[in-house]
């Protein structure tokens, strides 16, 4: 599988897929939005990972123009794609719908509640019916037409939804390892203020154990794009 990526901030990186990817010798490339580069021709990748970041797909960027049709034509011609945080926004996005803020930022370990689904074969059939997941985002979206919902939480009805059975999109971060977490809390520190579901770096840092099973679960899922 040939799996090519979109990363738009230096501190947020691929982490668990990055060992993934390695263990099965994939060959990846890579568009880093922070160095300028130039997406690539859709035919010289089969999945398309689209990572976060701290701007909104609502900025009137040049770039953010550029990768919206991009993405759309990934979708379009029937290419895996798998959105996260940020990414999953901008899905949302190409699939018609609006990308607005959401009640309240959720920053930390939230707990998410997993849709049960029975139309489409996907891998949280295989999740628990609550997981505690990482979560850094202040914005959310309507259910685009013709997805299946996934996931929600407390303060965020739209966690993660599919498309089709190529695109899979969620606001959470199951590829958070120590090191990316640390990242994270570094570069966007100025967020950390107090509120009810905004934790502080302490406290982000005393969920750590629950790295390995976020990790476990990014598996499931880039093992479903594998199989499927």
């Amino acid at each position: 599988m040939r799996i090519h990526y979109i990363q738009h901030v230096p501190y947020e990186d691929l982490g668990y897929i990055t060992d993934w990817v390695a263990d099965r010798k994939y060959k990846i490339s890579s568009t880093k939005i922070f160095e300028n580069e130039i997406f690539p021709d859709i035919e010289t990748f089969d999945l398309l990972i689209i990572l976060g970041g701290p701007m909104s797909v609502n900025d009137n960027l040049k770039w953010i123009i550029e990768e919206k049709l991009f993405i759309k034509k990934a979708i379009d011609n029937n290419k895996k794609v798998l959105g996260i945080c940020l990414g999953s926004q901008f899905i949302a996005a190409v699939l018609g719908e609006k990308v607005f803020q959401n009640s309240k930022k959720e920053i930390g370990w939230f707990p998410i509640q997993i849709s049960k689904i029975h139309e489409l074969q996907n891998p949280f059939e295989k999740f628990e019916k609550e997981l505690l997941v990482f979560h850094w985002h202040g914005e959310t979206f309507n259910l685009p037409k013709k997805s299946i919902h996934l996931a929600k939480s407390s303060i965020c009805q739209n966690q993660a939804f599919m498309f089709t059975k190529n695109v899979i999109a969620l606001q959470f971060h199951l590829e958070v390892t120590e090191k990316s977490l640390e990242k994270m809390i570094t570069f966007g520190k100025k967020e950390l203020i107090n509120e009810q579901f905004i934790q502080s770096k302490e406290d982000m840092r005393s969920f750590k154990n629950n790295i390995l099973e976020s990790n476990r679960r990014m598996f499931l899922i880039l093992e479903y794009f594998e199989q499927n």
